[in-house]
């Protein structure tokens, strides 16, 4: 099928506001980078200082989602919308941001802009992930107590690790560069955390959290982008916004990932910048052309309403 349909800026945006929106920053997307990784260190000071229930279980919600913010700030950083500086933004997107949580830039850049290219089209990689929506709340729960269990973890991380190679196959292919990259940040990690004398963090605050929580919010964020959209030859209607609470920004959707219908109309926004062209979108009259949705409750309720 042929690539969707673009919206020229130029149609929507006057060339002053255009060079507001998409330009880079040097110092905004380190920024976002930083404040992933000081969340999660004082997610992890808080259960150092007070541990009982409440803090582990809280610590385990914010860094869930604060890795789900890497996984973001390494999308961002796909599009060369992180740093101004190329190499920056390939250094920073690939070892900070994706190696700590399993992926690998080059590769989802090369998956992700076909996502782009043929949103919700049959050549559209993501298309497995909108699909089968709507699904019952029983399909929905099943779900996500896979992710709670750590089943969708080890499925995603090790499965291949212990699998049978094909006839012909080498063994050594199951670690290729991104599971490589994973284990040596994370071994990195864990090094730093057990000279500091808390190797217990690693795996009670790191590793639960990523095998747990991520992999829910990691499933929400993907519902609420593109199922039940009904794409139709309308760019506004190809992806969702999710109008998200305080609460849902800190521990579902961070780093503006809710405002997804924007960045599908045009995908070199930056992240941080994304508010604003909704702001304007919603000034100049484009509202009611758009999948709007307030809240990820009421996105639920239409991915599985019974």
């Amino acid at each position: 099928m042929p690539a969707v349909v673009r919206i020229d800026p130029k149609t929507v945006f006057s060339p002053q506001e255009w060079a507001g929106l998409t330009a880079h920053s040097r110092w905004r997307g380190l920024a976002c980078v930083a404040h992933a990784w000081v969340l999660i260190a004082a997610a992890w000071a808080l259960v150092i200082v007070w541990p009982n229930p409440a803090t582990v279980l809280l610590a385990i919600l914010v860094v869930g989602a604060r890795q789900l913010g890497l996984a973001i700030l390494m999308h961002d950083a796909a599009h060369g919308a992180l740093h101004a500086d190329a190499k920056v933004n390939e250094f920073v997107g690939e070892w900070l941001c994706a190696a700590p949580v399993g992926s690998n830039l080059q590769s989802y850049r090369k998956y992700h802009l076909l996502h782009h290219r043929y949103t919700e089209q049959d050549e559209d990689p993501d298309l497995m992930l909108s699909k089968p929506f709507p699904i019952t709340r029983q399909s929905l729960f099943r779900k996500i107590v896979r992710d709670l269990t750590g089943q969708t973890f080890y499925q995603q991380r090790f499965a291949g690790l212990f699998a049978k190679p094909k006839p012909g196959q080498k063994k050594a292919l199951f670690l290729n560069d991104t599971r490589k990259r994973f284990f040596a940040f994370n071994a990195v990690l864990l090094a730093a955390l057990t000279l500091a004398g808390y190797w217990w963090v690693f795996f009670a605050l790191w590793v639960v959290p990523m095998a747990t929580w991520f992999q829910v919010i990691l499933r929400i964020r993907n519902i609420g982008e593109h199922a039940c959209v009904h794409a139709t030859d309308d760019p506004f209607q190809h992806a969702r916004t999710t109008l998200a609470n305080p609460i849902e920004r800190l521990l579902i959707a961070p780093y503006w990932v809710h405002f997804h219908a924007e960045h599908h109309l045009f995908m070199h926004i930056p992240c941080w910048n994304l508010p604003k062209a909704h702001r304007m979108l919603m000034e100049k009259g484009y509202g009611p052309r758009m999948v709007l949705n307030d809240g990820y409750g009421e996105v639920l309720k239409i991915a599985a309403p019974a």
